[in-house]
């Protein structure tokens, strides 16, 4: 396809040697010669970074950034999205798998929206179907109060236009946020959301996954969620006054 937009895929690993590979193949397979995977590795201690390294011997798409030490998945994800060259931008998790034409479908629909999030098969470690659809077990769908109470934006499930992550970053400087929650509240404040109800990922869960959120997670206290969703307000309000506010200033 002629003037192609270029997609950038992220990844944020950490002691991933056992499935990186399996979804490392399942995206390669479907970007062009002209794509990139940008890959971010936080202190692994495993073989991920030594796969990660024979995997980019063998194919210049990827780029690795190795040796962090943030020891925070927020910031590890934070330093693969600002090295991105892409138009259009997916997250992707360590250790699930991309189904056929997820980047295809989601490049389509990036054409007329700002972010385009899609439903996922939860499976086992074995990849045996536990739930056929997400968004049907966990809610999902759009509006501000709903995800700031329960998110639906799950990175793994997500694509973007660079414009939307140009005005996300930084991420605010808070655990109350995940990144791919933040990226899907700035995309409803600024442009146009589409949850796309066909699954396009076989999202695995199994003993290391970093968390279960709403498929059996540890849950935390009533006061501690209060004060998280009062910081998630304080950050939207913030940067809502500063995003109009430069707007407006932009059009003077």
């Amino acid at each position: 396809m002629p003037n192609k937009p270029k997609v950038s895929v992220c990844i944020a690993t950490y002691n991933g040697e056992k499935y990186i590979s399996e979804q490392l193949n399942s995206i390669l397979n479907q970007l062009s010669t002209e794509d990139e995977i940008i890959i971010s590795d936080d202190s692994s201690t495993d073989a991920t970074c030594e796969i990660l390294k024979e995997y980019a011997s063998k194919d210049k798409r990827i780029q690795l950034f190795l040796d962090q030490k943030f020891k925070d998945p927020i910031q590890n994800f934070q330093n693969a999205l600002y090295k991105v060259s892409g138009e259009f931008i997916f997250l992707s998790d360590q250790d699930d798998v991309w189904m056929e034409n997820k980047v295809s479908t989601l490049s389509q629909k990036l054409e007329s929206f700002d972010l385009v999030i899609h439903d996922s098969i939860v499976t086992d470690e074995k990849l045996n179907q536990m739930y056929p659809s997400f968004f049907l077990y966990f809610g999902s769908k759009q509006g501000i109060f709903k995800n700031v109470l329960r998110s639906s934006y799950y990175g793994s499930c997500m694509a973007f236009r660079k414009s939307l992550l140009d005005k996300a970053l930084p991420f605010p400087k808070t655990k109350e946020i995940g990144h791919d929650l933040w990226l899907g509240l700035v995309a409803e404040l600024t442009g146009k959301v589409l949850f796309l109800k066909e699954p396009y990922l076989l999202y695995r869960r199994h003993a290391e996954t970093f968390t279960m959120r709403g498929l059996g997670g540890k849950k935390r206290s009533i006061y501690k969620m209060a004060v998280g969703r009062i910081i998630m307000f304080y950050e939207i309000l913030k940067f809502l006054a500063k995003y109009r506010f430069g707007t407006s200033k932009k059009t003077q």
